[in-house]
């Protein structure tokens, strides 16, 4: 009987269990009410008196030997069961998310793409770096023509054909040399001139600029394509176009939009007037369409361009245009925007 008793601890010392059911199982094994235990100690009046001792010493190793497996089991698979839940089940929430922001650049720009999406105009793009004809000669702009001087230009490695593009006007004359009117297309992109660096200007801004070919196009189709654009991206109606000068359109106005006097800060943006400029525009000059491989008599078209940059600064009162390019997060968590 001691040595089924022996037996008995021995398994118990090599118990082990993978699950708190298994644990539960030797428990009552042992433990429980109709447990071996409690057998065994049914069976002590049964045993002779010189090995009551030993008997019952062994009775209590098994005892305590059950208890501390139990407890030591039921510890650890307790402990392995909360890292699997936490880390293994797929039902707990996830670990909130911070959402990025976008730049106040692009939040205009998608809007103005957007806007002029809906009326037909598809997105082009170009090279940054650009050649001397697609940025200035193809545009009316021949060498040493006086109107270059209007753009502080950036030239890479000293060579004079090649350089940063100063407009994106460079992507309208790349897309009419590979594509046949009508055509009906807006260039967004990051444009470098070599000027000083203050609140209102930097030597690196974006443009979007537009450009309409087709068969019989007039000064009117323009202004009224201006005046749906004005409306949707500042819900302000009121244009003026006033006549300027652009080496390759012809006429060339400056469009303002009115923004009213209704605050101090539209008193400081208009310089109490009440119109802000915010492009330029003008017909597609014929020798630019002669450039392009487009037959002039046959084709006329509209042109306008609009710097990022300031609308942005316009959109959301932001006060020093050096804020959009030094990357400080405290600024750029202030834009959301679902474009």
């Amino acid at each position: 009987m001691i040595d089924n008793l022996k037996k008995h601890i021995a398994e118990v010392e090599s118990f082990s269990a993978d699950t708190l059911e298994a644990v539960e199982a030797f428990r009552i094994k042992y433990l429980g009410k109709k447990g071996l235990l409690n057998g065994f100690f049914s069976e002590f009046k049964n045993v002779p008196v010189e090995q009551k001792k030993e008997y019952g010493q062994a009775i209590n190793r098994l005892k305590a030997a059950a208890t501390e497996k139990v407890n030591h089991l039921k510890d650890s698979l307790a402990h392995h069961q909360e890292d699997r839940t936490f880390y293994e089940d797929l039902t707990r929430p996830g670990e909130p998310l911070e959402l990025g922001s976008r730049h106040p650049i692009s939040i205009v720009k998608n809007q103005i793409i957007d806007i002029f999406s809906r009326i037909g105009f598809n997105v082009s793009e170009g090279p940054e770096i650009e050649d001397d004809w697609h940025n200035f000669t193809a545009l009316n702009l021949p060498e040493y023509h006086p109107a270059r001087d209007m753009q502080d230009t950036f030239f890479i490695q000293t060579d004079p054909d090649i350089l940063l593009r100063t407009h994106t006007s460079s992507v309208q004359v790349r897309y009419m040399e590979n594509n046949k009117p009508p055509i009906r297309t807006i260039s967004p992109g990051r444009v470098y001139r070599n000027e000083a660096i203050s609140a209102r200007s930097h030597c690196f801004f974006h443009q979007v600029e537009g450009l309409y070919i087709d068969t019989d196009v007039s000064f009117a189709d323009l202004k009224q394509t201006l005046q749906f654009f004005t409306t949707e991206l500042f819900g302000k109606s009121k244009i003026r176009l006033r006549p300027s000068y652009f080496p390759f359109t012809e006429p060339s106005a400056e469009v303002d939009v009115y923004w009213g006097l209704e605050t101090e800060t539209d008193y400081r943006m208009t310089k109490g007037t009440g119109w802000l400029e915010i492009m330029g525009c003008g017909m597609v000059d014929p020798n630019v369409l002669d450039n392009c491989g487009i037959d002039s008599k046959e084709y006329s078209g509209f042109a306008f361009g609009m710097g990022i940059d300031r609308i942005a600064l316009l959109l959301h009162q932001i006060s020093d245009i050096r804020l959009l390019s030094e990357n400080d997060v405290r600024f750029l968590e202030q834009f959301k925007s679902a474009l």
